[in-house]
């Protein structure tokens, strides 16, 4: 904040706030320090004027609402709005009663976050700082999914190749977040490594179609084309990730470019060995042996389960690290369920198990 008790940050105009509030000195005050920051400001006297404002503007995301209203009452409002919602709205609730209940009920029915009248507009600034980020969040989630399909649609991979890469690839990562503390992985890491894992090879987007479906052996120079999908796919998504320096793309940013990258130094890009490889480039690298492996393509009828498990303990110190490939042993069980379970049907991506 500056001297002034202004936040130091600029707003994108096209930023919408509804202002929720029957009197009309508050929506006054509230508009004033608003506008000021750059947002674009609607306002509705009562819950079911907001409920029609929102109904008729999706791209309003923001709202400030007060709870004692004539009509529809703010408790009201929050309820409907989280039924009606196709994309997330955050909400901000202002009230002059301060006690526990109040605060419990507008929370539990679906509200963000808490203001007690008098307003501070540095409090209201910053408590809509975090609404923000929060939607930021939902966007880059949005991103992920569509890359994710953009890739599959160039590469002609089903949505079941995708749910695989991203179950084998979670199995993998919460169980050397388990077993492995060396590795520094967290639980919440594991999850995040395998939310990207399936924009592994978003760069396909830049190789021939002709070339990623030849079935005759790939000479020399097509081999060195078709590798460079993991130069393509990084590149795109730090680009990204440049402008957004979300967590989420920084991981898939290094699944993409490394997860050709072999344990003894023999992979590619960069010839990288052991423990200079990131741990979620290792982690997806087996998960994808393993499915390509496995899988039926028009020139290979696919390996059974046992033959996949025999060349990837061959090539563990290898291709592999081994510390993936023990965590491989250990989870064998639900690799051979999930391969059951998410059969090459053109499904939806990341269907849950039951």
């Amino acid at each position: 904040m500056d001297k002034n008790g202004n936040c130091p940050f600029s707003w994108n105009k096209s930023k919408k706030v509804l202002i929720v509030e029957d009197e009309q000195t508050q929506r006054f005050f509230l508009r004033k320090h608003l506008v000021d920051r750059g947002y674009e400001v609607i306002e509705a006297e009562d819950g079911q004027e907001a409920l029609e404002t929102l109904q008729a503007d999706p791209e309003i995301r923001l709202v400030v609402t007060d709870l004692m209203m004539p009509r529809r009452d703010g408790f009201s409002l929050i309820e409907e709005i989280r039924k009606l919602q196709i994309h997330y709205i955050y909400i901000l609730v202002q009230t002059q009663r301060s006690d526990e209940a109040t605060m419990v009920k507008a929370l539990s029915l679906g509200a963000d976050d808490f203001l007690i009248k008098p307003i501070r507009p540095v409090e209201l600034c910053l408590r809509l700082k975090t609404g923000e980020r929060l939607l930021k969040i939902e966007k880059f989630e949005e991103l992920i999914f569509f890359l994710t399909k953009l890739a599959a649609l160039q590469s002609k991979e089903t949505g079941s190749h995708l749910d695989r890469i991203y179950h084998f690839t979670r199995i993998l990562a919460r169980d050397l977040a388990r077993n492995e503390p060396s590795l520094g992985l967290t639980l919440s890491v594991a999850e995040e490594i395998a939310k990207v894992s399936p924009l592994h090879d978003l760069g396909k987007v830049g190789i021939a179609v002709e070339l990623l479906h030849k079935q005759e052996k790939l000479s020399h120079t097509e081999v060195s084309c078709l590798q460079e999908h993991v130069r393509v796919g990084g590149g795109l998504i730090k680009e990204v990730y440049a402008h957004t320096e979300s967590e989420y793309l920084f991981l898939a940013q290094e699944i993409a470019l490394l997860h050709h990258e072999r344990w003894d130094g023999k992979g590619y890009p960069y010839g990288l060995a052991g423990d200079s490889i990131p741990v979620c480039a290792r982690i997806v690298a087996l998960a994808d042996a393993y499915d390509a492996m496995t899988s039926r393509r028009s020139y290979s009828l696919g390996l059974s389960h046992e033959e996949a498990r025999k060349e990837i303990v061959g090539n563990s110190g290898k291709q592999f690290d081994p510390m993936v490939v023990a965590a491989f042993l250990r989870q064998e069980g639900e690799f051979s369920r999930i391969k059951e379970q998410f059969r090459d049907n053109g499904s939806p991506l990341y269907r849950d198990m039951p």
